[in-house]
């Protein structure tokens, strides 16, 4: 049975009975597009749906899937690739009472399964693989573990899968391999593609192994066209450029700055998500500033503290959370600005200090031209949680500035804050769009949502703002567990605790605790500049319903 569940005001997600009728829609979708969806997300059996609604609605989508055939066999690529794997899992063990199967007996079940790439997602490189053999289908632990080595063979459910880096998981491990399933300078960059083959081969040299793959991993990296194509694509920052060329050297950077641009959307495919700047408004208002193009690449501040000098003339603009600036000049004269959201022109030698905001928590700094920053799979945002894009930007950065040319483009001198930025201890209002999980929710739980006032915890990132309320929100069956699927920018998780995640731009791609609803649109900017200690209180702007056919026909493109 499908349902078709509401996320935010341009996001849907489809349940379907299983992976393979959710692949069956996916290729379904793909050779017969409809007009108006952006991106799909599949996961183990729910299709993540992004789409334009001044195109289409989400009942018409609705209305479009229900009569698609989801008995097709998705195809398979004749793309097969060999990973050497030494069978050295810390979970072999426990692997084995759960099966009741020897660990020798594991380990050949293992090795002679031909596996599928399903889909790929949770980080960038990280495949979900199928086929292998029923007997090795294993629950996750209870409790993830902090690190998992990159390069570890894991099994979860009906999945094995490849750590791409070192990163928090809850799967089984049951090897270990030194194949890179993740490389920004080769194309694509994610070496296992959906619909590839993959086999596993014991060996007990690694590293000689892996010289006896390389060229077949290659053949199958370089097979297909990716977004990585270009020699100028593989390096995020020069670090080859001298000390003559125009740059802002960086002196103080208590909390590491960020370049960050609007995202890169169209990624899901490899296991990467949008990431991008967490206030849009802010971030263009500071381009306009200096008369910059909408999306040319700034620098994202946390909390100020930040300090360069620059060698050469420039100009900036500043926007997003109000930092008190200084300027001292080369003859150690020093200017106050009190106004933001203006240009602000400097001088070889100025000394530009960035005091702490009292409100708001990001601040984003351009400058005329834009800064000398190659992209990473088409964008120059850093994504902390994934690790892909330029290196955060810390003291003795030499930041190279553009010579461009942007000949008599004006700037703004008429900027301001879209919204008023909250202070610690203010009560943020933020209209909610409940789903795609608010039925695994009581009443109760729904209501601990939306009556009671949420703090904003230390332990927030630019993944995700971690609240902290008296009431914990409570589940209709606290030991239910839900097969991963697709999230979005501004959903609220809620682990087993009870105690909210509000997901930002750095977001995992995929999440497998029960989304409860999801922050509308025009609030997401708001959410990106909530410092320590704000109170957050959600709207519901919708009840929760899934989302029904229309009547109406709608046809593919």
């Amino acid at each position: 049975m499908m349902r078709v569940l509401p996320v935010n005001l341009t996001t849907i997600l489809v349940e379907l009975p299983g992976l393979e009728e959710t692949l069956a829609l996916l290729t379904s979708l793909q050779s017969q597009p409809v007009d108006g969806i952006k991106e799909m997300i599949p996961a183990a059996r729910t299709l993540l749906v992004h789409f334009d609604p001044e195109s289409v609605s989400a009942k018409a989508l609705a209305t479009e899937f229900h009569k698609r055939d989801l008995s097709a066999i998705s195809p398979r690529s004749d793309c097969q690739i060999e990973i050497p794997v030494r069978y050295d899992g810390v979970d072999l063990d426990n692997i084995a009472k759960l099966t009741g199967h020897g660990v020798e007996e594991i380990i050949r079940r293992h090795k002679e399964s031909q596996f599928t790439v399903a889909f790929c997602g949770f980080a960038p490189g990280f495949s979900y693989l199928t086929g292998g053999d029923p007997a090795l289908f294993v629950p996750r632990h209870q409790t993830p573990r902090t690190r998992i080595p990159a390069g570890s063979v894991a099994l979860a459910g009906a999945f094995s899968g490849i750590y791409p880096q070192s990163t928090p998981g809850g799967w089984q491990l049951i090897g270990s391999t030194s194949v890179k399933m993740w490389d920004t300078n080769r194309s694509p960059s994610a070496l296992l593609q959906p619909g590839y083959q993959v086999k596993f081969v014991e060996v007990d040299d690694l590293e000689a192994a892996e010289a006896d793959a390389t060229l077949l991993i290659e053949e199958g990296a370089t097979a297909g066209s990716g977004p990585n194509d270009t020699e100028e694509e593989k390096l995020a920052l020069s670090e080859t450029v001298g000390n003559t060329n125009p740059h802002f050297k960086v002196l103080t950077a208590p909390m590491p700055a960020l370049f960050q641009d609007l995202g890169r959307p169209g990624q899901a495919n490899q296991g990467v998500s949008a990431s991008g700047v967490l206030d849009r408004s802010a971030f263009r208002a500071a381009n306009r500033t200096v008369g910059n193009p909408a999306g040319t690449g700034c620098l994202e501040l946390t909390l100020g503290g930040f300090s360069f000098e620059s060698t050469s003339q420039a100009v900036i603009g500043c926007t997003g959370a109000p930092c008190p600036i200084t300027i001292q000049d080369a003859k150690g004269q020093t200017t106050q600005i009190t106004e933001t959201h203006r240009p602000i022109a400097l001088e070889p030698g100025d000394v530009v200090t960035f005091g702490h905001p009292r409100t708001g928590m990001r601040t984003y700094v351009a400058v005329r031209g834009g800064f000398e920053i190659n992209p990473i799979l088409g964008s120059v945002s850093t994504d902390t949680l994934a690790a892909v894009g330029p290196s955060p930007v810390v003291a003795g950065s030499r930041l190279i500035l553009k010579n461009a040319q942007l000949g008599l483009t004006s700037v703004s001198i008429y900027e301001a804050p879209a919204f008023t930025l909250p202070a610690p201890g203010d009560v943020v209002i933020l209209d909610v769009v409940l789903g795609p999980r608010t039925d695994w929710f009581t009443k109760e739980g729904l209501e601990t949502l939306t009556q009671q006032c949420w703090k904003v915890t230390a332990e927030s990132s630019r993944a995700g703002v971690r609240l902290s309320g008296n009431v914990s929100i409570e589940r209709k069956d606290d030991k239910a567990e839900l097969p991963s699927e697709g999230t979005v920018t501004g959903a609220i998780q809620v682990p087993h605790n009870g105690q909210p995640v509000l997901f930002l731009a750095d977001h995992p791609l995929t999440g497998g605790y029960p989304v409860i609803g999801a922050v509308a649109d025009y609030h997401l900017d708001l959410t990106g500049q909530l410092p320590v200690n704000t109170m957050v209180q959600f709207r519901a702007i919708t009840p929760w319903s899934e989302i029904q056919p229309q009547h109406n026909q709608l046809h593919a493109s």
